[in-house]
């Protein structure tokens, strides 16, 4: 497996590098957003963990770049970001995941083996399937939402998400149930990533002034279409 590192933090690079080599990965270490966009762009990475702040090219900025090209590697964002919008930024610029600094290396280790396991969960939605709750239809196999006729492009993550929540319409989906389903049994994202992903799909499909269409129900999880 084979990774790439982009962060100008030298005190944060080499321990982690050692540690990735240590497990067995092949790692890349760029230290520019430029140099890593590049990397990036020219080679096959099966992960890319990126900080946010970078001279010359962010994070946010080579992801952005990536996801417009097509190119979908899982990527995790290094951080000290940490507000919901913060991190609907970096959903919605294509990121899988997030860790805030500081961290535990054996936390980043396990969201590393998590994003690179991806394995296809069991109760995963056809991807060639269209579904409807109310005025909202989901083509899932080209990933957009319908509202009324107006068409809305979603992320992999979203239609996923969206996906789920409809096949389960009028039931409340708990919070650990939808991020298993997301992410996998073993791994968990980190604090508040369900929820900016939830308020970005919300920014998308969600009408101003009409009702809401995904609810929160309030210490349970969430709920699509009436219960």
């Amino acid at each position: 497996m084979k990774i790439l590192l982009v962060d100008d933090e030298a005190a944060l690079t080499e321990p982690l590098s050692r540690l990735l080599s240590r497990e067995g990965y092949t790692i890349d270490v760029a230290t520019d957003g430029r140099v890593g966009c590049q990397l990036a762009t020219n080679n096959n990475y099966d992960l890319l963990i990126l900080d946010w702040m970078l001279p010359h090219l962010t994070g946010l900025q080579i992801c952005q770049q990536l996801r417009d090209r097509g190119d979908r590697t899982p990527v995790l964002f290094l951080t000290a970001k940490d507000t919901l919008d913060d991190r609907v930024l970096g959903l919605d610029a294509g990121a899988d995941d997030y860790l805030v600094k500081p961290f535990e290396l054996r936390e980043l280790l396990a969201r590393v083996r998590a994003l690179l396991r991806r394995p296809p969960t069991a109760d995963a939605p056809p991807t060639q399937l269209r579904l409807q709750v109310d005025d909202l239809e989901l083509d899932m196999g080209n990933q957009l939402a319908y509202i009324k006729g107006k068409s809305i492009e979603l992320s992999e993550k979203e239609t996923k998400l969206l996906g789920y929540l409809m096949q389960n319409a009028g039931q409340v989906l708990a919070h650990d149930r939808i991020e298993a389903f997301l992410w996998g049994e073993n791994t968990a994202p980190s604090s508040n990533v369900l929820a900016a992903l939830v308020r970005l799909l919300r920014r998308k499909i969600e009408v101003k002034g009409s009702p809401e269409l995904i609810q929160t129900v309030y210490g349970k999880g969430y709920r699509i279409g009436r219960g």
